[in-house]
């Protein structure tokens, strides 16, 4: 740092005075340092001085405490091509406390991971503009500014395109039109003169350079002049060559040799048009690319009705705080994470798990933001407002793996940085070229020209980054959230997908699937039901709720007596009530008669069976399971049809895990594993350099889902397990994990088309228009040719991502 400042860190780990002043100890004999100043109850130090934030952060380390990191958005406007990109990554890279930045082009915005210092998030914002583009701090009311300001945008370009063609139209008339009917070159000249039509194309030209083209000079002049030339000054200098070779042949002809004295002022006008209408449909398609954010933005409500003393009144969504009683009328959309208090109403919740199905809500069921109520009324107490939001969350998800980088993209980075740089060297070779063996200086000033308006890089800047934005767009329509941008391209990769058992490929709660009776099923069911009623076992619940169902009665249960390892005893109706194992009725001396063939059969397929007997007697064998979810066996058929196998991490018995994976035609089992050998089992399924992903929902599942090369995590799972992983697929439905691998394939198939598209449209065009077919064809590629091609290469990519926009599930919600 140059000048003196005060900088503020946060530091973590500060417990009392002793760590406050081994802090400034350490700090203040940092080089630079003036003055340190650390504050217990903020957790936080101030220092006065020179020094990098990286060199104090080191410090702190070495003290045993930390410097967590912060990431800010920015969003940045004036960018046009790859080498934009390349040249504010660099900038962004160079500021002390930066820890890593990335730029995507398609949303214009820059994703920079920094250490939390008070101030760099604005030094940062400062640096992009004076590097030559408009930026500013990325917050949710900056994204409503950014999309207004981008509509703006979009109308001053089209004011252009339409005054710049309204202009080159004469010219090109005046110029081409003789080209292409004789007559009407002979009659022109005749009416006006060669010098007077030179004279009004200069006019007419000079106006769309140096009105609707202006901002290609305020772009490309100072990146020329900071030897950092971009697309911008590609255009300027081939339309300045253009109309100053033409310039010169208007007014001084004489320094021109007899034969070069001709004019291309129609290149120049048709050059900055066409560019401006292929920066125009860019801008378009550009916003098509962000609707998915958008379509998500609009899912949040603006103001909610909240109920003040027992007076609703309607405020902005930004005055709700937790603990506030909102009202939510039919139709309406839920404001805020929250609890129903009263009421009983069905609400749409397929923004969030993709099911069609309205989901009763009653009172203590929660409400997500964004949401839709159905025909009655609800008052609910917010929990969660804000960024805090579910829906907010999903936002940031969205927006963060869109601004991501793809390895892929690496490769595209090093060409680029030295592509302008390049282009300019052969545009400098052909001038040189065609001077010493071609026709004239009028035919050299035409090629160079070409090769620097052919050579733009704009579709390489945008072959990954709008396809990434298209593509996690649609997932999250899907119900499947990329976390971080680079799980796209491990995706498609994987060759092994590892499920937990329960919750994952489960119900995750035990349920009642069979009851075999020797006499009143109801009764049986009856007299078990009362027997659990005051328990909490997940068993329990699951008898209870069956017996519920059923519209059962239960009498009262008295003398309820656990039985460790047996099960229990109570009186219910008068009759003494057994409930439990095979060995409970055994050492009670009960006749089972043929129920325990049926429950070796039904504990073979890995579930509970239970007896009941009363006063002695056999009563019934109730079978518990933890039902497989009605979509799992798709999922899993539809990954083996895609060529990936499948695995079950359990903590089950080998016989139970064996059972269920030959239910389910899994193809590998690691069972009997602890919570803490998942990882294990991870590592065991990687031999032979596969790659492996990991379903799971549990905290337990958290080491696994971190540990496998992509994670993904049951959105309806805890927030560790959502945290630790890559993916999130938003409901329980394992469809979600076929969906997120064929998107991923299918975007990577998309970004590979653009990067080819793009590589060999340049490795193709550039050498014609250099002139390599004029010898042995006599053909040269005009710089207005050029110049829609380069357009249309644009066009191409951002078209070819948009079909993403069309990609269906490969396996839908019925």
């Amino acid at each position: 740092m140059s000048d003196s400042q005060t900088q503020t860190l946060r530091v973590d780990g500060m417990t009392c005075a002793s760590c406050t002043g081994r802090v400034e100890r350490l700090l203040a004999r940092e080089e630079g340092v003036t003055g340190v100043r650390a504050n217990l109850m903020t957790g936080t130090v101030a220092v006065d001085g020179v020094a990098e934030p990286a060199k104090l952060a080191e410090r702190i380390a070495a003290a045993g405490f930390s410097t967590p990191e912060d990431v800010t958005r920015l969003s940045i406007s004036g960018m046009t091509c790859a080498s934009c990109v390349g040249r504010v990554e660099r900038v962004l890279a160079k500021l002390p406390g930066v820890v890593s930045a990335s730029v995507n082009l398609a949303d214009e915005s820059a994703t920079v991971r920094h250490l939390a210092v008070s101030g760099l998030p604005e030094r940062m914002a400062e640096a992009v503009r004076k590097a030559g583009y408009d930026a500013q701090i990325a917050t949710e009311t900056s994204r409503e500014d950014r999309a207004a300001q981008k509509e703006g945008e979009q109308a001053a370009l089209l004011r252009s395109v339409l005054l710049a063609a309204a202009l080159t139209l004469p010219v090109f008339v005046m110029e081409m039109g003789g080209h292409l009917y004789p007559p009407f070159h002979h009659w022109q000249h005749a009416l006006f003169g060669q010098t007077f039509l030179w004279l009004v194309q200069f006019a007419l030209t000079s106006v769309v350079l140096f009105g609707p083209g202006l901002r290609f000079f305020r772009a490309g002049v100072p990146a020329l002049l900071h030897g950092a030339p971009d697309m911008n000054s590609l255009v300027v200098m081939g339309a300045t060559a253009a109309w100053g070779y033409s310039t010169v042949a208007t007014f001084v002809p004489e320094l021109l040799p007899e034969g070069s004295r001709v004019v291309y002022f129609e290149a120049a006008a048709v050059i900055v048009t066409l560019i401006l209408l292929g920066r125009w449909l860019e801008a378009r398609a550009k916003g098509r690319t962000g609707a998915a954010i958008a379509k998500l933005v609009g899912l949040q409500p603006q103001t909610a009705r909240i109920d003040r003393a027992g007076l609703v009144q309607e405020v902005p969504i930004a005055e709700v705080q937790p603990g506030d009683l909102l009202h939510l009328r039919p139709g309406e959309r839920v404001a805020v994470d929250g609890m129903v208090v009263t009421g009983h109403s069905w609400l749409d919740e397929s923004m969030i798990t993709g099911e069609p199905v309205p989901v009763e809500k009653t009172e203590g069921a929660p409400l997500t933001a964004g949401t839709v109520n159905g025909s009655s009324a609800l008052t609910y107490r917010a929990e969660r407002v804000g960024s805090d939001t579910v829906l907010a969350r999903i936002i940031r998800m969205v927006e963060d793996a869109q601004g991501a980088k793809l390895p892929i993209q690496a490769a595209v980075d090093r060409v680029t940085r030295v592509f302008v740089p390049a282009v300019m060297a052969v545009a400098a070779l052909t001038f040189v070229a065609w001077m010493i063996w071609g026709p004239g200086l009028g035919q050299a000033v035409v090629a160079a020209v070409a090769v620097l308006i052919i050579a733009c890089p704009c579709a390489m800047g945008l072959a990954t980054p709008t396809s990434i934005m298209v593509g996690t767009g649609r997932g999250a329509e899907m119900g499947v959230l990329f976390r971080r941008g680079d799980a796209l391209q491990a995706l498609q990769g994987v060759e092994v997908v590892a499920f937990d058992k329960t919750g994952t490929l489960t119900e995750g709660r035990p349920e009642l699937v069979a009851l075999i009776a020797t006499g009143d099923e109801a009764e049986a069911l009856s007299f078990a039901a009362a027997a659990e009623a005051g328990s909490e076992h997940p068993i329990a619940h699951a008898i209870l709720r069956a017996a519920e169902e059923k519209g059962l009665t239960l009498a009262p249960a008295t003398g309820v007596s656990a039985i460790p390892g047996f099960g229990l005893e109570a009186q219910v109706a008068g009759r003494h009530v057994l409930l439990g194992a095979e060995r409970l009725m055994t050492r009670e001396g009960i006749a089972l008669g043929d129920l325990p063939a049926r429950a070796e059969a039904e504990a073979a397929k890995g579930r509970t069976p239970l007896y009941l007997a009363a006063d002695g007697q056999a009563l019934a064998l109730l079978i518990v399971a933890d039902r497989v979810k009605p979509t799992t066996r798709a999922a899993l058929e539809a990954l083996h049809a895609l060529g990936v196998q499948t695995a079950m991490i359990t903590g089950d018995a080998r016989a139970t895990a064996q059972s269920i994976a030959a239910e389910l035609g899994i193809d590998h089992v690691e069972a009997e594993v602890l919570p803490d050998g998942k990882v294990a089992a991870i590592e065991a399924l990687r031999q032979g350099g596969r790659k492996v992903a990991f379903v799971g929902d549990g905290i337990n599942d958290a080491p696994a889902l971190a540990a496998a090369d992509v994670g993904l995590a049951i959105g309806t799972g805890t927030d560790v397990a959502v945290e630790a992983a890559e993916v999130v697929l938003m409901s329980g439905d394992l469809r979600g994990v076929v969906n997120a691998i064929h998107l991923s394939r299918k975007v990577l198939t998309n970004i590979r088309q653009n990067l080819f598209w793009a590589f060999a449209y340049n490795a193709a065009l550039v050498p014609v228009a250099a002139g390599v077919l004029y010898p042995a064809f006599g053909l040269t590629l005009s710089p207005m040719l050029g110049a829609g091609a380069m357009a249309l290469s644009s066009i191409f990519v951002l078209s070819n991502a948009l079909r993403l926009k069309a990609l269906r599930p490969a396996l839908e919600a019925k």
